[in-house]
């Protein structure tokens, strides 16, 4: 059954409202039935769960009401899957077993919407007209952004500001390799018998030009569900950039120490940027 109280649910970059029946992407509202909403519902209300289609049929339809029940919530299924960018035969939200009813695939998130009944002073002045009012987002309580607070930008500048800290990062790596030796004279001079340092340099170069290859060709080519992808990866993404952020200190002789730090201090943001660049991206793409 759908859930008993208004309950916001959040799955990747998608949330739904079941007080408003608001199916939002990346903050963006998208257009959704209210049928193919009720089915999101009960199935975000049981994540990794298999929900009967008998159970949807009872949601759905009265007792009372006859109609065509599986070609019509076929249809329903549909349209809630296009408003998804799903598929039944790969699916990454909602899943299909044959004859039994529907499965949600991904972890979901709920937030309880509730709000308390009018009081007696609150009802007479109901339908008084509404005090200015600062709502704070759900996510505030996180450090990292969430998609609602991030602005509307044009698609064509988040795509190239992406891509362009790709080359950076790509450019720190060709660098780091092509000039191997010298890195390892500097690290010597900073620590010493520096061997593994070197190693470890060397090796997180390697993963990283795959990666940043990967992230410039998916923006190029406007790979769909680029968001969740990059979430996914967003931790390790996070720990590579740090480390390479470390890099400016190897310059310190030459930078001098107030410059190296500053270039650090930025290379440490760095991570964010990308990530709420992503979002952005998608919210574009959804308008």
């Amino acid at each position: 059954m759908a859930p008993s109280q208004p309950t916001i649910f959040r799955f990747g970059v998608f949330e739904a409202d079941t007080a408003s029946g608001e199916l939002r992407k990346a903050g963006v509202r998208l257009r959704l039935q209210d049928q193919p909403f009720q089915v999101l519902a009960v199935l975000l209300e049981r994540p990794g769960e298999v929900v009967s289609r008998e159970e949807l049929r009872q949601e759905l339809w009265p007792s009372d009401t006859f109609v065509d029940f599986d070609h019509s919530l076929n249809t329903i299924v549909n349209k809630l899957r296009e408003a998804l960018g799903d598929t039944a035969s790969n699916p990454r939200f909602i899943e299909t077993l044959a004859k039994r009813g529907y499965r949600f695939l991904l972890p979901v998130e709920s937030i309880s919407n509730h709000r308390s009944p009018l009081n007696t002073t609150q009802a007479a002045v109901a339908d008084s007209p509404p005090a200015p009012s600062v709502q704070t987002p759900a996510s505030s309580t996180s450090l990292l952004t969430h998609p609602d607070e991030l602005p509307t930008v044009s698609h064509g500048y988040v795509r190239v500001l992406f891509q362009l800290i790709q080359i950076m990062y790509l450019g720190f790596y060709i660098a780091a390799l092509a000039r191997i030796s010298i890195v390892q004279e500097l690290l010597e001079q900073a620590f010493g018998r520096a061997g593994w340092i070197t190693a470890a340099l060397i090796i997180l170069a390697v993963i990283g030009i795959p990666v940043r290859l990967y992230l410039f060709s998916a923006v190029a080519f406007n790979v769909n569900d680029l968001s969740r992808r990059f979430l996914r990866l967003f931790p390790a993404v996070f720990v590579l950039d740090e480390l390479w952020a470390l890099s400016p200190f190897l310059l310190s002789s030459q930078l001098g120490l107030g410059l190296a730090l500053g270039i650090t201090a930025a290379l440490i943001y760095v991570p964010f940027a990308q990530r709420s660049l992503v979002l952005m991206r998608e919210r574009a793409r959804a308008e």
